[in-house]
């Protein structure tokens, strides 16, 4: 197996199951209405929706800076607002985050494992290469199914 084909099944356990660290994102996802989703039951912290948005966020800016461009998200891009909050909002929501995270895992598949080394565009530092954003992703997500599992639970 190549490091890039073990780099997209780590994104894939920490989304869809399997994962050494315990539930996964879609895993913890799982049977939250929209009312839980919207709701801000810890005051000053972002709700499961706005969560759920700002990790399709970074999926998608990571994909992107798989091609060579060098990206950084607004405010607004990272935690995009959360204006219609119906349950067909949230499905939608749902589906855009799996979208974009099976694109991602398709374009990690695909990537050359000779850049995995290279830096990513517009980043300082030696250390920040592809490998290091890649893995450093599939912590990300680890990262906010915890947060969003302390949220389901409020």
């Amino acid at each position: 197996m190549t490091e890039t084909a073990r780099i997209a099944d780590e994104l894939r356990r920490a989304f869809d199951g399997e994962a050494w660290h315990g539930d996964a994102l879609f895993e913890v996802l799982k049977g939250v209405t929209a009312a839980q989703a919207a709701a801000h039951p810890q005051p000053n912290a972002h709700s499961i929706w706005e969560l759920v948005l700002h990790i399709a966020a970074w999926d998608g800016a990571v994909r992107r800076r798989m091609t060579g461009v060098a990206v950084v998200l607004s405010n607004e891009e990272n935690f995009p607002p959360v204006a219609d909050t119906s349950a067909t909002a949230w499905q939608k929501a749902l589906e855009h985050l799996r979208r974009t995270h099976e694109d991602l895992i398709d374009a990690v598949q695909k990537f050359p494992q000779s850049s995995l080394t290279k830096q990513v565009p517009g980043k300082r530092g030696a250390h920040y290469t592809f490998y290091f954003m890649l893995h450093g992703l599939a912590q990300h997500a680890a990262y906010h199914a915890g947060q969003i599992a302390l949220l389901k639970k409020m």
